[in-house]
């Protein structure tokens, strides 16, 4: 069998060219709601990553931004 061209008539029965119908169809990327899903996603792991960084200190620690770094409820500095 011949190999289908793009000027002849589509092999669905449409009634269409095969470079308007079915070649369309075979030529396509993946889907919007899969590369949605793939962005949400990643937006997702940013927020989370985000809010897990902010949530570092630890009952007991408080950040000091003058010394740049921890120091626990009595005032001394905490080892990193």
């Amino acid at each position: 069998m011949a190999p289908q061209g793009r000027n002849d008539a589509c092999a669905c029965g449409s009634g269409k060219k095969f470079k308007h119908c079915c070649a369309l169809k075979a030529g396509r990327g993946p889907s919007r709601v899969v590369v949605t899903l793939v962005a949400i996603g990643i937006l997702a792991a940013i927020v989370i990553a985000i809010t897990s960084a902010r949530n570092d200190a630890t009952p007991g620690r408080v950040w000091s931004a003058e010394h740049g770094h921890y120091h626990d409820a009595s005032g001394r500095e905490i080892p990193r």
